[in-house]
């Protein structure tokens, strides 16, 4: 129904329990999700993580016959550096969700880049440095568990808000196994315009470099929006990926407040048709 290689993200139905938004995205015809699993943003994968709560995650998924692209997790500020226990706390969380995107047959985990905060805790040169290491270190570590890392360099409300600071961060990651996944809204958002974004990380990165894309739509100052709705160029967006020689998959990451719950799903659905021709 849809083209193979788009998604949704399960943090497009946020406001349902797991099961019942699998249910809605296979109802609708996708056959791959983006699986949320952000504290405070989505709550479909548990905070504290236990192998239990594993187990029980990968039946259901699996029970919906749906397809894991990735896993959106959050394992804390990667700009900070906590004590010895907080990092114990944070390495023990980083395997739990690397075991999770192993279990559910995910090609990767997806981290932020830095804090839900432009301010650096130190200077931004010594926080961008530090935010790359961590995301080096847990790239290397997901390598052990037979998956990806994956960043999602620029955030309109973390650390790396701005292009020039995504670009900072690709600049840092080069020789990593870290890959970058755009976001489209976040972008626009920012004030940046798809083309320049993905043509300067592509630029950066190599044509392996970008993993993914998230689809939203948006404006400058604003992510959440419902596709068409925004000023987002899709179609030029999508020329600039082929251009930098992306071969990866999207997802619809509709957390949009445009939209009431129940014309989320009819929301989805169109979406996805329009995206489907422009792939």
């Amino acid at each position: 129904m849809f083209h193979d290689r788009l998604g949704c993200s399960s943090i497009s139905f946020r406001h349902l329990p797991l099961p019942e938004a699998l249910a809605t995205i296979s109802g609708l015809g996708f056959e791959e999700i983006d699986l949320g699993a952000l504290p405070g943003v989505c709550d479909h994968v548990p905070f504290e993580l236990t192998e239990a709560d594993i187990a029980a995650v990968a039946t259901r998924v699996e029970g919906s016959g749906l397809r894991v692209r990735s896993v959106n997790g959050d394992i804390g500020d990667l700009n900070s550096t906590p004590d010895g226990a907080g990092l114990a706390s944070r390495a023990a969380h980083l395997d739990r969700l690397l075991a999770l995107t192993s279990t559910v047959g995910a090609k990767a985990l997806v981290l932020p880049c830095g804090a839900l905060s432009p301010e650096p805790v130190r200077s931004l040169g010594e926080d961008l440095d530090l935010v790359a290491h961590q995301l080096a270190v847990a790239a290397e570590r997901a390598a052990a568990f037979g998956v990806e890392l994956w960043t999602e360099s620029l955030h309109y409300y973390r650390l790396c808000g701005t292009l020039d600071r995504a670009l900072a961060l690709a600049d840092r990651l080069v020789g990593s196994r870290v890959r970058h996944v755009v976001d489209l809204s976040h972008v626009v958002a920012s004030g940046s315009r798809p083309e320049e974004a993905i043509g300067a990380l592509g630029a950066r990165a190599g044509a392996q470099g970008i993993a993914h894309v998230h689809l939203r739509d948006a404006v400058p100052g604003n992510i959440n929006l419902s596709i068409g709705n925004g000023s987002v160029d899709f179609a030029g967006a999508l020329t600039a990926l082929r251009g930098v020689g992306f071969d990866g998959h999207f997802s619809l990451e509709l957390e949009a407040h445009d939209l009431t719950h129940d014309e989320r799903p009819a929301a989805a659905a169109k979406a996805a048709s329009f995206i489907t021709d422009l792939i």
